[in-house]
């Protein structure tokens, strides 16, 4: 069953969200050459601490991994091929890299969650296009989170959109219903076909993240235990908004502004 949000929780929902991408944009000044991806979690864990928060994903365990053993660390760092869940241990970030981050916050009795793609140093200019097309999509796909839609029509143009421009989507990976729980129905694909799947409803709220990729869609999981990388380890990108579905169309709630 999909819970709907009142007007009530979606405004607790999105302070929440406000928080959450100013402690990402403090977080993300950090992402230069030379700094480790662990050093980014102690700060998200800083930051969220101090705002009196929860952070979302450490010790989370979802059940769908069909893993009793806690997530870890309170930021997802992922670089390069690996597209979602990668551990913030003594990896350095090194120019060219490309490096994903991905946070959750509790506050108030809900959960908000984002995620951005961030280029170091030098950039490929391939690899900067795949963040910029990554990022383009996402506000495409926000667009069709109206009332009436459905998320069919939402993962058809991800699809559409990434394929046009020379890359792919990670299929196996989704977005998702969030709010009192982390992850909450319905599950939302960054593929699909126009006028199928559940139709979009006032008081819903999801997490929309197109996940792409610049070679083969197929997915394998990382060393780590817990990341989930690229088959053929060609580069990705993620990008990801919470969403509330009002009666003046889709607003982002992860946003600083």
């Amino acid at each position: 069953m999909i819970l709907l949000k009142s007007q009530k929780e979606i405004q607790i929902m999105a302070e929440n969200g406000r928080l959450l991408a100013q402690i990402m944009k403090e977080t993300s000044k950090r992402v230069v050459p030379g700094a480790k991806a662990k050093e980014l979690d102690e700060l998200a864990e800083e930051l969220i601490l101090k705002e009196g928060a929860e952070p979302s994903f450490k010790n989370y365990t979802d059940p769908n991994l069909k893993t009793s053993v806690p997530f870890p660390a309170v930021l997802c760092v992922s670089i390069n091929e690996e597209i979602v869940h990668g551990i913030p241990n003594d990896k350095i970030l090194r120019s060219g890299d490309i490096v994903s981050l991905d946070l959750g916050l509790k506050k108030n009795g809900f959960h908000s969650d984002m995620a951005v793609t961030l280029g170091i140093g030098d950039m490929d200019s391939e690899a900067a296009r795949l963040i910029r097309v990554t990022k383009k999509v996402l506000k495409l796909a926000v667009k069709k989170a109206k009332i009436g839609n459905t998320f069919g029509d939402i993962g058809n143009t991800i699809q559409r959109y990434a394929q046009s421009q020379g890359f792919d989507v990670a299929r196996e990976l989704c977005g998702h219903g969030v709010g009192r729980q982390l992850h909450e129905k319905p599950e939302i694909l960054n593929y699909g076909k126009r006028k199928t799947g559940l139709k979009i409803e006032l008081g819903m709220v999801f997490c929309l993240e197109p996940m792409l990729v610049m070679g083969d869609w197929r997915i394998k999981k990382g060393k780590d235990g817990f990341s989930w990388t690229t088959k053929d380890d060609s580069l990705s990108a993620h990008f990801e908004h919470t969403i509330a579905i009002t009666e003046k169309g889709p607003k982002i709630l992860t946003k600083t502004e």
